[in-house]
């Protein structure tokens, strides 16, 4: 009988200990490295930085040379982001510990204020797009399956402008969401969030 209660009480704890890293881990993610720096795509870093300058991402040599009719995937845009903040780094003679992207055309070059450690390198939290959370070249903490996969082609927006427009990651992050609940919906399914991890695919995924 002792032995009994014994298990259920561990049990009891050890559920509590899982529910309270589930909770812990809501909404967050570790990001990859491209370039040699840290890409913040959509995702606020958990360590205190400060910004040491923003560019405009401006418009894209690729979709004026296919005149629209071909708009980059967003593992595209964001590696050219950061080739243009590299180079304008290296001409200011900044050292640059990451890239963040939020939203629209803007991304900023940052510092961290504190050194990295295990816990906290790459650890960020992610944004959200008409209620879900988005994970974009970067993975949730969080297990989770596979509900729907969507991909898409040719840009309606970048076609109608001969490319002399070409949509932000977010627009583009905000496509693959709509187009992820449309397909869960037609399913009958549900998803809690978006993961995008390269090419022009992503999935809609829910949380275990």
């Amino acid at each position: 009988m002792k032995k009994s209660v014994l298990t259920f009480v561990v049990s009891l704890l050890l559920a509590a200990t899982g529910l309270a890293q589930s909770d812990t881990d809501k909404g967050m993610t570790r990001v990859s490295k491209m370039q040699g720096v840290e890409v913040y795509a959509m995702c606020e870093p958990v360590r205190e930085y400060s910004v040491l300058f923003s560019m405009n991402t401006g418009v894209k040599a690729g979709s004026v040379i296919t005149g629209g009719l071909v708009n980059e995937g967003v593992s595209d845009k964001l590696a050219q982001f950061v080739k243009r903040v590299m180079k304008e780094a290296e001409k200011k003679g900044e050292q640059v510990d990451a890239i963040v992207y939020s939203g629209g055309k803007d991304v900023a070059a940052i510092k961290f204020k504190a050194e990295s450690t295990a816990q906290n390198k790459g650890l960020a939290k992610a944004a959200k797009l008409s209620g879900y959370e988005v994970y974009v070249m970067n993975e949730p903490l969080r297990d989770y399956e596979t509900v729907v996969d969507v991909s898409t082609g040719a840009k309606a927006k970048s076609y109608i402008t001969g490319g002399l427009v070409n949509n932000s990651v977010e627009e583009d992050i905000s496509q693959y969401v709509k187009r992820a609940e449309k397909e869960a919906k037609e399913e009958n399914k549900k998803i809690d969030a978006v993961v995008y991890s390269g090419g022009k695919r992503a999935i809609g995924v829910k949380f275990k």
